[in-house]
């Protein structure tokens, strides 16, 4: 048996799992190899750890689905928002049960539904170390993994998002769990680690569905390329790992769909009550071509930016992961050069697969049409920090030994710098003196690697310090930015990194560093409050403080923009509610998270996260009246349902209109003049009770 050159000495005669730290202490790794990765571990901690609790409940959808999760084992399953099982979330429930468990050992607060989420952050730059460092031999190879995890802890936009809650930090994490197994596939030909690999995706499809397998098309023709033994017998283990997939990705579906409608919630942004028009459509298609339901692509616009091939080259996305874009780039095209053939195979299996995974997200993010959010793109850090480490180190590698190659390293730390440098200008306000810094120890550190290199044979001393001023310059712009979410709390609804982060949505900016347009909608400015968040913490749950809140904000509960339910109303509602199931019913789900935050209470959302859901007709909501599961109604638009209506459309609201009455302002400590909303409302936020 003829074994791999690059790393025979690994193989045994089990399947193994990512191994960080007895990797990097194993005999023969170099004595600083243990250190640097446990230094870069706790590096990675601290910045998903520090000042946590001040987040509160980061995204209230998910926050409010994660508390009906512990109250209830059947809206736990689901993914429903409320613990009446109404209507799920408009995500699988697979990153809500990892946070939920935790919600149900610890108790529902802060610490407990974010903890996971950053120790699955950390876990991610250990997997990613081990990856790299596997597809290189010896020294290198320990070098080339702990420059990709350092990349991958201190990428801004993965700081942002593994202090938060949305479903995107459980996504990387295990689909670099499948990318190691990949790797491990190809090298040993086991078709139980590529089993493991396929199924690791499939758990990611019950994530976030669709964006789970943009790595299939670099994993499989990588496989089918790479891997050993016959050509029919690579396609015969790619089709059992195939049967993995489906099965691990379509079982929560299969169950879903087969479950009798009228017996669990309604499926929220489908159009169908139907999973299966989940992954498809809001999910799916509508992503990358736009028109998804209360979307924002419209044109290719919305948080990220317009679609292009510039798009994460913008001022929106720029700050959050392109950084070091172009050194991945230059590093993936000279490792796979007809002259780097001289490489170890595993090292090229690296490449491709980390290159295909980057290229394919480069390539949906930047042209896809429908909803983008900038922390979408935390999927393209692991590939970017995997290419700079491998290529860092091949690019040293070759700088040493081939005069012809000497090149390509200087020139992609000039490159790296002069990105480094225009991205920091844009934000001119924000550490003025480190662009200018960046540029010229990047300069410097060019200069220097070429200079060192004129003679017959490379000056080491004076390389070796090239090189390290070249890694300083290249990552201090990154890791200014990812320490500015350490400094306030995160927007749970579309964090960020960077100077902006703490304002509005993300910070948007346009060009010159103005502000740039928020989708419609939306409000603006660093007082502005995402939806989803109670005015204050909930009484007798922790959490600290609820971020982004203006100076003054009175008591109540927020819902959508201008959708603030006065306290009073709550405190009417719960003394009112009886054997109700559900303290109220609301049009949104912006709405009804933060009641659900506030009260504990399960309120239904009629019309999902965009309020234009189909979910509550007429037959529904005359059976929830008729048996005394629901008595109050409040009206009011979400992002896509009625401005001042209910959701359900014009049938919805006529029967009401018809068949209940306008609870007077008076019964909750109103005026006549007082709507849900406070003083100077409008009827349309009028309180309804029926039956």
């Amino acid at each position: 048996m003829t074994s791999h050159p690059m790393t025979s000495h690994t193989m045994t005669s089990h399947t193994p799992g990512p191994s960080v730290s007895p990797a990097a202490g194993a005999p023969g790794a170099p004595c600083w190899a243990r250190p640097g990765l446990w230094g870069v571990l706790a590096l990675a901690a601290v910045l998903y750890l520090w000042a946590l609790g001040r987040n509160g409940y980061a995204n209230g959808y998910y926050s409010a689905a994660i508390l009906s999760g512990t109250q209830s084992w059947k809206a736990f399953f689901f993914g429903a928002l409320d613990s009446g099982s109404f209507i799920t979330v408009d995500k699988p429930p697979f990153a809500l049960w990892v946070m939920g468990v935790s919600a149900r050992v610890f108790g529902f607060g802060t610490w407990s539904m974010l903890l996971p989420q950053a120790v699955a952050g950390v876990a991610a730059v250990g997997v990613v170390h081990s990856a790299v460092r596997r597809a290189l031999p010896g020294t290198p190879g320990h070098a080339a993994g702990l420059l990709a995890a350092l990349v991958m802890t201190l990428t801004p936009i993965t700081v942002a998002i593994n202090r938060d809650n949305n479903p995107d930090t459980v996504l990387v994490l295990l689909l670099v769990l499948a990318a190691w197994f990949c790797q491990e596939a190809i090298r040993t030909g086991r078709t139980r680690t590529l089993v493991l690999s396929a199924a690791l995706v499939g758990l990611a499809f019950n994530t976030k569905m669709l964006q789970a397998y943009l790595v299939l098309p670099a994993f499989a023709p990588v496989y089918l390329a790479m891997a050993p033994g016959t050509m029919p017998r690579r396609l015969g283990r790619l089709l059992v790992a195939g049967a993995a997939l489906a099965l691990s990705s379509a079982w929560w579906m299969v169950i879903v769909d087969l479950w009798p409608a009228s017996s669990r919630p309604y499926i929220g942004g489908s159009t169908d009550n139907s999973v299966r028009d989940l992954v498809i459509g809001y999910n799916g298609l509508g992503r990358i071509f736009g028109g998804e339901r209360g979307g924002f692509g419209g044109g290719g616009g919305g948080f990220g930016g317009e679609s292009g091939a510039g798009r994460l080259f913008n001022e929106v996305m720029a700050g959050q992961i392109s950084w070091l874009l172009p050194f991945a780039a230059i590093a993936l095209v000279s490792g796979l050069l007809p002259a780097a053939r001289r490489f170890p195979r595993g090292t090229r299996v690296a490449l491709l697969l980390w290159g295909g995974w980057l290229a394919v997200h480069y390539v949906v993010f930047s042209f896809s049409s429908g909803t983008f959010h900038p922390y979408y793109s935390t999927a393209m850090a692991p590939a970017v920090a995997a290419l700079t480490g491998l290529g860092g180190v091949l690019m040293w590698q070759a700088y040493r030994e081939s005069r012809a190659w000497s090149w390509a390293l200087p020139a992609a730390i000039a490159i790296t710098g002069a990105w480094a440098f225009t991205v920091l200008c844009r934000t001119p306000d924000f550490a003025p003196w480190l662009a200018w810094t960046v540029a010229a120890v990047t300069v410097v550190a060019a200069a220097g690697l070429v200079a060192a290199r004129l003679g017959r044979r490379p000056r080491r001393r004076i390389a070796v310090i090239a090189l390290l001023a070249g890694l300083a310059g290249g990552l201090a712009g990154p890791t200014a930015y990812a320490l500015t979410p350490l400094g306030s709390s995160v927007n749970g609804t579309n964090p960020t990194a960077g100077p902006e982060a703490g304002g509005g949505f993300g910070g948007m900016r346009g060009p010159g560093g103005m502000p740039g347009r928020l989708p419609e909608g939306f409000p603006a400015g660093r007082g502005a409050l995402p939806e989803g968040f109670p005015a204050s913490p909930p009484e007798g749950l922790p959490g600290g403080t609820r971020p982004n809140g203006p100076d003054g904000m009175p008591g109540g509960v927020r819902g959508g923009p201008g959708e603030a339910v006065d306290q009073k109303m709550i405190d009417y509602l719960r003394k009112n509610q009886g054997g109700a199931s559900w303290l109220v019913a609301v049009s949104s789900a912006q709405s009804a998270s933060s009641i659900i935050l506030s009260t504990r209470l399960p309120v239904i959302a009629m019309g999902g996260f965009t309020g234009g859901d189909p979910a509550m007709t007429v037959d529904r909501l005359k059976e929830l009246i008729s048996s005394g599961r629901l008595r109050y109604l409040l009206p009011g638009g979400g992002r896509g349902g009625p401005s001042g209506g209910f959701a359900g459309g014009s049938e919805v609201s006529a029967w009401v209109q018809a068949n209940c009455t306008v609870v007077a302002p008076s019964e909750y400590g109103g005026s006549d003049g007082d709507s849900g909303g406070g003083s100077g409302g409008d009827s349309g936020r009028s309180l309804y009770r029926c039956g």
